[in-house]
């Protein structure tokens, strides 16, 4: 079988050098990016209701969780690198798997990268002021590149480098900043609830909590669109799954880092969430300058030093993200061209330090050029609808391999089976809609670019024949 293969592969090559913090650290620390920090401006806006506005946080956790608890059996089951690739490929045909790779290189995984490396950029201008969307060094307009926008792009030469030079050295650096963004989330949390209570704020937000929402389809959709911030911010979970191959009991460590990451890291968005209702009244929270909200909570508990401390915090939050994004995002591309299915020489690793260098460098160089197209919102309605498509087709999957692979040999199996697998697929499809008739400009494309994988796919696959 084709996971047979994978698992030899993994063998000869990749190192065995992820423990479970390591494993748990690349999970939280890949979902936390700067999203927290900067989309309830956004959200806010769209569903013009606290209520709604942490509400649109807890439906996101439940669904991050279930969809992480339902990987939990696949990476368990088939700990090879490529994760997610290898879960489509076994349950509905190379195809699928190829689908799934071709997005992620093209939209997901690089989309991603782009937009945190501009989040990152973004807030070192605090900082330094040159450093600005608005200050170009060459054209103007859609047609220019910006001091952000280089710096953004540095930002991913520099981590894609180091992750060359091998997989403890990437762990290091994710343990590091991890560690580091927590503290800054936890920091934000306390001081919060503890120095941070603002009457004024207090009485803007609790008082008639749930205004402008009600139980009828508006309200349905109003959350089910504003999600598209919230979702992207909880993202990239499923990243410790590509690296499943240089994972050491990844058919323990795999599901408890999963579970153990999604859940600490969901908590403390909520927290988040409600710490900025403490401190901000509702209108401040949605035209909080730049969309940076966590900034403007810190400024009003701490003044302009702690607007400064904020920024800092945000910048090690995004540098840590994208560590842990390019790390994994190259092991699929790494199991694709050994399917034959992509550039034969992202197959091949470097004999010094194991790593998958040409798989890496196509990354930096697409990830790089995407940072051209567009805002950091724009990046993340493009990339939220080919993710979503892609979770509930490999949560199908579950039910496919259940019914074609009964013996396969499953250490651990998706909590709520098949009751929770399928209300996720449910409310996620609910989401796809909702985002192809209200938000078409960014989501459409993005179906697209999967539907031109097709002839791509038959290319490959006659170029594997010959």
């Amino acid at each position: 079988m084709a996971t047979t293969r994978q698992d030899g592969v993994a063998g000869q090559g990749l190192v065995k050098g992820l423990g479970l913090i390591d494993s748990t650290t690349l999970v939280m620390g890949s979902m936390i990016g700067s999203g927290v920090f900067i989309v309830a401006a956004d959200i806010s806006r769209q569903v013009q209701s606290p209520g709604l506005m942490i509400m649109t946080w807890l439906v996101t956790a439940a669904l991050t969780l279930i969809a992480a608890l339902s990987y939990g059996e696949l990476a368990a089951a088939m700990p090879h690198a490529g994760g997610q690739y290898v879960y489509l490929r076994e349950a509905f045909g190379p195809l699928w798997g190829f689908l799934y790779g071709w997005t992620l290189f093209l939209v997901i995984q690089t989309g991603t990268i782009a937009a945190v490396a501009v989040a990152f950029a973004k807030y070192t201008g605090v900082f330094v002021p040159w450093i600005s969307a608005q200050n170009y060094l060459v054209g103007s307009g859609k047609i220019g590149v910006t001091t952000q926008q280089l710096l953004a792009i540095l930002l991913i030469v520099f981590l894609t480098w180091s992750n060359t030079r091998g997989i403890r050295t990437g762990a290091v650096v994710q343990n590091v900043f991890t560690f580091a963004k927590i503290a800054a989330l936890l920091g934000l949390v306390g001081f919060g609830f503890l120095l941070g209570r603002n009457a004024p704020a207090v009485a803007s937000n609790f008082t008639g909590f749930w205004r402008n929402s009600g139980w009828n389809f508006d309200t349905v959709r109003l959350v089910g669109v504003a999600m598209v911030g919230a979702l992207f911010s909880s993202d990239a979970w499923n990243n410790v799954t590509f690296t499943a191959g240089e994972v050491r009991n990844p058919r323990r460590n795999l599901p408890l880092s999963l579970a153990l990451g999604v859940v600490v890291v969901s908590a403390l968005y909520i927290a988040s969430n409600f710490v900025y209702l403490n401190v901000l009244t509702f209108p401040e929270i949605q035209h909080a300058a730049e969309d940076r909200v966590a900034t403007a909570a810190a400024a009003k508990m701490f003044g302009a030093v702690a607007v400064q401390l904020m920024a800092a915090a945000i910048m090690i939050s995004t540098f840590g993200c994208n560590n842990g994004l390019i790390l994994s995002g190259a092991r699929v591309y790494y199991a694709m061209a050994r399917d034959k299915l992509f550039f034969a020489r992202a197959g091949r690793l470097d004999p010094a330090h194991h790593t998958p260098v040409f798989s890496l460098v196509m990354q930096c160089c697409w990830a790089a050029l995407l940072t051209l197209t567009g805002r950091y919102n724009d990046l993340l309605d493009y990339v939220i609808f080919a993710v979503l498509l892609f979770y509930i087709l490999t949560i199908a999957g579950l039910f496919v391999l259940r019914r074609t692979r009964p013996d396969l040999d499953r250490p651990y199996k998706a909590l709520g089976y098949p009751v929770l697998p399928a209300a996720y697929i449910a409310a996620a499809g609910l989401i796809e809609v909702l985002l192809l008739l209200y938000k078409p400009d960014y989501t459409w494309p993005g179906l697209i670019i999967v539907l031109l994988g097709l002839p791509v796919y038959l290319i490959w696959r006659r170029k594997a024949a010959q």
